[in-house]
């Protein structure tokens, strides 16, 4: 550490530490729009598709920083333009013509380096292109890479609205009146300035490293932009700076140890991520299997208590689980007061989630036949795998859209979710008659008769049934009622006209 600390103290190994910052953090905040836009690719082909604009910058204005910078530019605008017109104007495949415009111009630049190295006097040397030469930084790299980051925030910061929308949504980017065609090849002409920036630093073929890893990695470990900007950014001067500090104290290329760097944070974020995880992942699935067994041992215990006798022989034979995992589920069950501590029998509250289990079951059974046509020997398994994922929202519209069905296609009946009237409105047919009962289920139910307008105890007539609204008519009025509703409401069918309209 002495060492390390005695060596940051020279003026080269400064300047070197500022310019891999400096680097880390463009290619870091850049990075993110790259990989949102499936770029990683144009990222790569335009890191090396820039040696050619070195080799004419170097044959026209010699060993010059300011050269070196405008000629990548140039070349690095060029063959983003040719790529997009070939992917644009020629059947070939966006990414074969990414493959041919750098490789071609890639051959090119290391061809040009290597002839102009063969001249006496002339210190070019084609390594340092392609991995870097940050402990040779000089003033003219240091202020090109100072320039090149606030360019590139300053550009990210200004233009967030339009790339934000044009990323995730193009088209609806053009009908925000974004030029989205400008704001790609904006991108594409930030992305230059960068690559060069890098240049010194982690060399042509180690910048795609820097501009993908710790975007890449970011968002792994959230979802909003901001964030993702932010965390990448930070990475990204991280792995420079801890790059660096390797590379001194291994005595090794500092580019590399750079990218290698974010490749380590990369991979803790593979495993530890909070959401995307391979840990956390696990974790839910392991979870979820725990649930799905503690949820199959109520299903087949509230079977058994409903059609013979609950034993622990039967009850193991229909699980198939093994003497250690029955025994586990059953404390944790006796533990949630879901089976009481003595005997072998569900709570109350564990026949309540036993039945909302067979209730989700017979209801997925009943919605496969009724509206997707599926034979009844093909449901069983489908609904086993079912049942376990469908929430009470969304069986409760199901039940809603089959008309809240009392047997399964089975002929089992389907257990009731709490009070449901014993004739709804939604059992009526086309054209009968009926009348509002003087008491609801529920006073919600009551009270959103009311804002329809719909008294207790009068006569109506069920004039049309759509897909989400039943239509009424009552006392020369028409009333639509929705079917969610429709399916609370306590009705008596009536013969009598009560000269009630029926169009």
């Amino acid at each position: 550490m002495d060492t390390v600390l005695q060596v940051f103290q020279q003026e080269w190994a400064l300047r070197a530490l500022i310019a891999s910052t400096l680097v880390g953090l463009t290619c870091g905040v850049l990075g993110c729009f790259i990989v949102l836009r499936n770029m990683a690719l144009i990222g790569d082909a335009l890191s090396h598709a820039i040696l050619p604009g070195v080799v004419f910058a170097f044959m026209i204005a010699g060993y010059s920083v300011l050269g070196f910078f405008a000629g990548s530019v140039i070349a690095g605008l060029f063959a983003a333009i040719l790529i997009t017109w070939i992917q644009q104007k020629v059947k070939t495949k966006n990414d074969a013509a990414i493959g041919i415009v750098f490789t071609a111009m890639f051959s090119i630049g290391v061809m040009g380096i290597s002839w102009i190295s063969r001249t006496e006097g002339v210190h070019l040397d084609l390594k340092d292109f392609l991995f870097g030469s940050v402990l040779g930084v000089g003033n003219q790299d240091l202020y090109l890479s100072g320039a090149v980051t606030l360019f590139v925030l300053y550009s990210i910061i200004l233009l967030y609205r339009p790339l934000f929308v044009s990323t995730f949504q193009p088209i609806i980017a053009k009908t925000m009146g974004f030029r989205v065609e400008r704001m790609h090849y904006f991108l594409m002409l930030l992305l230059s300035f960068a690559v060069v920036a890098a240049l010194q630093t982690v060399g042509v073929i180690l910048v795609v490293a820097m501009l993908i890893t710790p975007a890449a990695t970011a968002l792994l470990l959230v979802d909003r932009l901001p964030w993702v900007l932010g965390i990448a950014g930070f990475l990204g001067l991280i792995s420079a700076i801890l790059g660096l500090y390797f590379a001194i104290v291994l005595e090794t290329t500092p580019g590399p140890a750079m990218a290698v760097v974010a490749t380590l944070f990369y991979l803790i974020a593979v495993f530890f991520a909070p959401q995307k995880g391979l840990l956390f992942q696990w974790l839910r699935k392991t979870r979820l299997q725990q649930r799905i067994r503690r949820e199959d041992f109520l299903k087949q215990a509230l079977k058994l208590e409903q059609r013979e006798k609950l034993s622990e022989t039967r009850l193991k034979e229909l699980l198939g689980f093994s003497e250690r995992t029955y025994a586990r589920l059953k404390n944790i069950l006796r533990r949630k007061g879901l089976l009481e501590k003595e005997e072998l029998h569900l709570t109350p509250e564990g026949k309540k989630q036993a039945n909302r289990l067979v209730r989700a079951h017979r209801l997925w059974e009943t919605y496969l036949v009724d509206q997707l046509g599926i034979d009844t020997d093909n449901i069983h398994e489908e609904a086993e795998r079912f049942e376990h994922l469908l929430s009470e929202d969304l069986l409760d519209e199901v039940e809603a859209t089959l008309g809240y069905p009392s047997l399964d296609p089975h002929g089992s009946p389907i257990p009731r979710k709490g009070i449901r009237p014993e004739y709804s409105l939604l059992s009526m047919q086309k054209e009968e008659h009926g009348r509002f009962a003087l008491h609801q289920i529920d006073e919600h139910i009551t009270a959103q008769l009311w804002q329809l307008g719909i008294l207790p105890d009068t006569e109506f007539v069920l004039n049309q049934i759509d897909i989400d609204f039943l239509d009424i008519s009552q006392e020369e009025r028409l009333i639509r009622i929705p079917k969610s509703l429709a399916g609370k409401v306590s009705v008596m069918k009536t013969t009598e006209q009560a000269g009630i309209p029926t169009s």
